[in-house]
């Protein structure tokens, strides 16, 4: 009796009803809401298109590299910013920059700040 249940139950109901699977996705799971799936020559043409754009694009830039540069980096700034973030310093830590010496004043469980660097004053010398 029981293998005649299960039997019928292998009959009435696929495999893939049995696993319980997601279904594979298709074109339309890619595609934003409403748009319908292209056709190939469709895909194709989208293609070419955007192959199109990148040599124009690439074209641009080699006749005018000027454009593309990076902006350069201020190194007195970068060298600031490096220091804001030294996690090694400590109270009495002397730093050097190109504004002069200075003694770090802050404290390790609060945020550095530039007003924890205090300028050191050379004695002068007699």
């Amino acid at each position: 009796m029981a293998v005649a249940v299960g039997f019928a139950i292998y009959v009435a109901c696929p495999l893939s009803c049995l696993a319980q699977s997601a279904p594979e996705p298709s074109a339309n799971d890619y595609l934003p809401p409403g748009e319908p799936e292209v056709s190939r020559d469709e895909w194709r043409q989208r293609i070419e298109e955007a192959r199109r754009r990148a040599k124009e694009a690439s074209r641009e830039r080699r006749a005018h590299p000027e454009f593309y540069k990076p902006a350069p980096e201020d190194p007195d700034v970068v060298a600031t910013e490096r220091l804001l973030r030294d996690d090694s310093l400590q109270r009495g830590d002397i730093v050097t920059t190109k504004k002069g010496m200075f003694v770090y004043q802050g404290r390790s469980d609060q945020p550095r700040r530039d007003q924890d660097f205090v300028p050191v004053n050379p004695k002068s010398v007699r």
